[in-house]
């Protein structure tokens, strides 16, 4: 192997450089100014040259020292890594996924019977929360998320897209006051998606109004839910008119429980994505997992099939 530095001097010397104090990276790392020297001038020692540049009374670093820094960070974040593989254990059969709220009550546990009778010696654990999970701290296997796809430091495979469509109840299409065309809607009330997920290019009412030529003075108003789930169920129950996700709603269209008034879709920039940390890449739980999430979402009904199957 080709000669490496002591590798405690270079965790006091990341802290010292990001630092730029020795008594700043002694009381971070627990030690004392004294012995952060020591471990600095060990480093400059094995390295011939020194790292750190003492002008009155600033420290700083040499212009060589600044350029190892991304590689050195990145070299501390891969030891972690591995040490994260090295101690993990064989798969007991328990798979630990992280979802939002609203897909996994609409879209992902009702098909998660499939899973199971696929794979029974596997466990699924589902933990819906609206706070993004965070692999490092957190005891979870694989995250479903949505959004931009961008994802530093995990493995990220493209689930499905997702499209924003106007559903209802069926009864609103007949009654006091059809629902025939987008004008129809200044006589019933819209329901409101505020949920934190959404981004830029998902439609609120005002913006889809607008797109679709419809004078409304109100489409501000109306009912307004911070979780997708709850906009489908209001739907549902026929309090209004939902500008809905797609995939989420699927399952009320096929059941013939929401329709789709007039066909206006719009796409959206954000999709769902399979994530995990780098750690879990060969654990088979995993890969079943991901494998099956796949077909389940390549066998979904597009988009355009949506009409079709809520008629």
């Amino acid at each position: 192997m080709k000669k490496i530095p002591p590798l405690n001097a270079l965790r006091v010397f990341e802290a010292a450089a990001r630092h730029l104090s020795f008594t700043k990276a002694a009381e971070e790392l627990h030690v004392t100014p004294g012995a952060v020297s020591q471990q600095i001038k060990a480093l400059e020692d094995f390295l011939q040259t020194p790292v750190f540049r003492r002008e009155k009374r600033s420290l700083l670093l040499t212009d060589e020292a600044q350029a190892s820094l991304p590689v050195l960070r990145e070299g501390f974040d891969k030891l972690a890594e591995a040490g994260k593989i090295l101690a993990a254990k064989s798969d007991t059969g328990r798979l630990t996924v992280s979802v939002a709220p609203s897909f996994a009550s609409k879209w992902l546990v009702p098909r998660l019977d499939r899973f199971q009778s696929d794979h029974p010696e596997i466990d699924v654990w589902v933990s819906a929360d609206m706070d993004v999970v965070d692999f490092a701290v957190h005891d979870v296997d694989v995250a479903i998320r949505y959004g931009s796809g961008h994802y530093p430091g995990l493995v990220v495979d493209h689930l499905m897209a997702e499209k924003i469509v106007p559903v209802c109840s069926p009864h609103l299409l007949t009654g006091d006051n059809p629902l025939k065309a987008p004008e129809g809607l200044t006589d019933h009330t819209l329901l409101h998606d505020s949920s934190t997920d959404k981004d830029e290019s998902c439609p609120t009412w005002p913006m889809w109004l607008k797109a679709a030529g419809v004078c409304h003075k109100q489409g501000d108003r109306g009912l307004k839910f911070n979780q997708s789930s709850l906009v489908i169920e209001a739907a549902v129950a026929g309090k209004g008119v939902a500008l809905a996700k797609a995939a989420l709603a699927l399952a009320d269209l096929e059941a013939g429980r929401l329709v789709i008034p007039f066909d206006m879709t719009t796409p959206t920039e954000f999709a769902y994505y399979i994530v995990h940390p780098p750690s879990k890449t060969s654990s088979p739980t995993v890969k079943a997992f991901a494998t099956w999430l796949k077909n389940e979402a390549a066998t979904s009904l597009d988009a355009s099939d949506l009409r079709e199957a809520a008629a």
